[in-house]
């Protein structure tokens, strides 16, 4: 079934039970605030063009407009405090909040608007809108596969999503490299995004 029409089911662990329910357009459509304790904003690089690195932001703010009649109509946005960038390593962080990359003294905030959203069929999704860094906006295609709605034991009414995107660093701004001796170069300019996102609804 599509968005905001998946069965009901119930599943219970230990004495705390979680129901998947299947609400009607108008129980689904609302307003909608993400929580960032259960939600990540991660990223990927290539790393001396033989391995991977990854990272996500943890401080984060982010709000949905869900619209179950008419998908178009749905909204998001985000703001991404950049100092909170985390790929697990501290040297590795610093260089990336230095001038080199992100330049976070000068622009902290990363921003995404929506533009317009795309029902594709099923729980699929594509939405695109203007990725903000560096005071340079771009537009991003995310392609969001829903993942259901739920109320959790504390009463919240949950919505999930899991998006995944691919960008071109450059386009931003973001060009520091440095070339290796084999060839290549240290940093992909190429970077996937994904997207695990839990948004509560708004009383």
């Amino acid at each position: 079934m599509g968005i905001f029409g998946r069965k009901s089911e119930t599943t219970e662990t230990g004495t705390a039970t979680t129901a998947a329910v299947g609400p009607d357009l108008a129980a689904v459509t609302g307003d909608y605030t993400v929580d960032p304790a259960h939600t990540t904003l991660g990223f990927v690089a290539r790393h001396a063009m033989v391995t991977n690195v990854k990272g996500s932001f943890s401080d984060f703010t982010g709000a949905l407009h869900l619209d179950g009649e008419d998908p178009s109509k749905s909204t998001a946005s985000f703001d991404v405090q950049m100092a909170s960038i985390d790929t697990g390593n501290a040297d590795r962080d610093g260089h990336l909040k230095s001038a080199d990359f992100f330049k976070i003294d000068e622009f902290p905030t990363m921003t995404f608007r929506s533009t317009s959203v795309e029902a594709l069929g099923g729980d699929d999704y594509r939405i695109t809108g203007d990725l903000s860094i560096l005071g340079t906006t771009k537009p991003l295609t995310i392609d969001l596969e829903y993942n259901g709605s739920a109320k959790d034991p504390f009463g919240n009414e949950r919505a999930g999503f899991e998006g995944k995107a691919e960008i071109l660093r450059s386009a931003w701004g973001l060009s520091w490299n440095a070339a290796l001796e084999t060839g290549g170069v240290l940093v992909s300019d190429k970077i996937k995004l994904a997207f695990d996102i839990s948004a509560i609804k708004n009383a």
